[in-house]
């Protein structure tokens, strides 16, 4: 019969004990910290560890063989996504044993182990400093530029007014035609709106009317037909239905 090689097993064979170290794991995980007995602590904490080493690793591989052990998707999930990357900065020592001394009632020994906390790195002082001046100096630049870029760009606002009031002037196609207003809103005596895209034009009653964005606008509807613009297939036949019904 095989003899275990750190000391006397747990349960009474060795499946029996990979299973008790699993549930105890797996409690660890998803409790933080449990209570259990110095040697099912001091066992338990190398083959915890490892886990947390395979949760660091995040490859498909070692998902699989945390799956293995544990059974448990959301604790291996909890594993793989919350506790390692907490520790991505620790090389090692994710959990601490405590003792808490005997257990009334068989007198056994107690221990509590627990998920240590995060490693915090503590930056010397000078760099913290010579960081926050640089942002500093870096945000003050981005502003100066800015400002610069106002005042280069304001001579050039002017400049699609005088276009805006050619176009005014000139209908984009022809007599009963309307080039788009500088605030996008409907031109006096214009209710139609064609888009150039599509060469389409949706008239007020249009389910699309709305949410469409018009390019040109058109007075009536035999100049948006005249401009080359139609209908949208579903409103053509919805005339052609009304007509044939009177």
């Amino acid at each position: 019969m095989p003899q275990p090689t750190k000391g006397a097993r747990l349960g009474g064979s060795p499946a029996h004990q990979r299973l008790m170290l699993a549930n105890l794991a797996t409690s660890l995980f998803r409790h933080g910290k449990i209570r259990t007995t110095e040697t099912k602590a001091k066992r338990l904490r190398p083959f915890a560890e490892r886990l947390v080493t395979f949760g660091k690793r995040g490859d498909l591989n070692s998902r699989r063989r945390a799956i293995a052990v544990l059974r448990d998707k959301e604790v291996v999930h909890q594993l793989f996504e919350e506790i390692a990357r907490r520790y991505a900065n620790r090389p090692g020592g994710y959990t601490r044993t405590t003792k808490i001394g005997p257990r009334k009632g068989d007198n056994a020994p107690m221990a509590v182990i627990e998920l240590v906390e995060e490693l915090a790195v503590a930056e010397p002082e000078a760099k913290r400093a010579a960081r926050k001046a640089a942002k500093a100096d870096a945000v003050a630049a981005l502003a100066g530029e800015t400002d610069e870029a106002d005042e280069a760009a304001a001579p050039e606002a002017k400049a699609p007014e005088t276009d805006l009031v050619g176009a005014d002037e000139e209908p984009p196609y022809g007599e009963g035609s309307h080039a788009p207003l500088e605030d996008d809103s409907q031109p006096e005596g214009f209710p139609i709106k064609g888009n150039e895209d599509s060469k389409l034009y949706h008239t007020t009653d249009s389910p699309s009317y709305k949410r469409t964005v018009a390019e040109v606008w058109f007075a009536t509807e035999e100049a948006a037909e005249a401009a080359g613009f139609q209908k949208p297939p579903s409103q053509r036949d919805k005339d052609d239905s009304e007509d044939s019904a009177e």
